[in-house]
């Protein structure tokens, strides 16, 4: 479904991104992690179209994404949940859901997918009429996933959804994108410092050290490596 071959990026001559390579099949979870600084969001930007890479090729469903601009990507089915959430705060929960669904795909299959999001997330359910910036930070962030799906992707990108969460509400946070990935079977490809808890839950992963990758391979791959049980969970 997608495909990164030799990515770079800079940005005002330092190297981001240098020669990354990665695949991402239709229904596979794929997680990419790594150290601050590693270049992870700068990846998903480059993906969304936000920055512009100075090197390497991404296609997506075999279609050249750079040759489109980043207006034009979530209507081929990319849908980029932002590092930080970023919901609207000074709209309502359902204001929110609905700038996600301005994809012909997302406006189609509204309904549905506006019951599939209160389904999995039931607190927005409750509070759909109130303001998204009163939210906590857990709902704030299950607010932004739901944006995402409600432009009903095929591929659902999300970058460190843990982020400032505790970690009971980080933990709740990943059983639903698990669901999400189980039950729907939805491409999710995840961003996450989190490794421990990013590689129980992907098919496949990525380690991204400065800006490039390190290690790539199955749950079980990545989980009996050595430099990533001592680098990456403490073992």
């Amino acid at each position: 479904m997608l495909r990164i071959e030799g990515l770079g990026v800079s940005y005002g001559g330092l190297r981001a991104l240098a020669d990354v390579s990665l695949e991402v099949a239709a229904g596979q979870f794929v997680a990419v992690v790594g150290p601050n600084g590693a270049g992870k969001t700068t990846l998903f930007k480059a993906i969304s179209g936000t920055v512009v890479p100075n090197a390497g090729r991404i296609t997506f469903e075999g279609r050249d994404l750079l040759a489109l601009g980043a207006a034009e990507r979530p209507h081929l089915g990319i849908a980029h949940v932002p590092e930080g959430r970023k919901v609207f705060g000074a709209m309502t929960v359902l204001e929110n859901l609905q700038m996600g669904a301005t994809t012909k795909a997302g406006q189609a299959g509204w309904k549905t997918n506006l019951e599939r999001i209160y389904a999995l997330f039931p607190s927005l359910a409750e509070r759909r009429n109130q303001f998204a910036g009163t939210l906590s930070g857990g709902q704030q962030q299950m607010l932004a996933i739901g944006r995402g799906m409600a432009s009903a992707p095929k591929l659902l990108m999300l970058d460190e959804p843990s982020m400032g969460l505790a970690p009971v509400v980080a933990d709740a946070i990943f059983e639903s994108i698990e669901q999400l990935h189980r039950e729907r079977g939805l491409t999710i490809l995840l961003v996450e410092q989190r490794v421990a808890e990013a590689i129980e839950h992907c098919d496949h992963g990525y380690v991204l050290e400065t800006g490039r990758v390190a290690l790539s391979g199955t749950v079980r791959q990545l989980s009996a490596n050595d430099r990533v049980r001592q680098a990456y969970l403490g073992m």
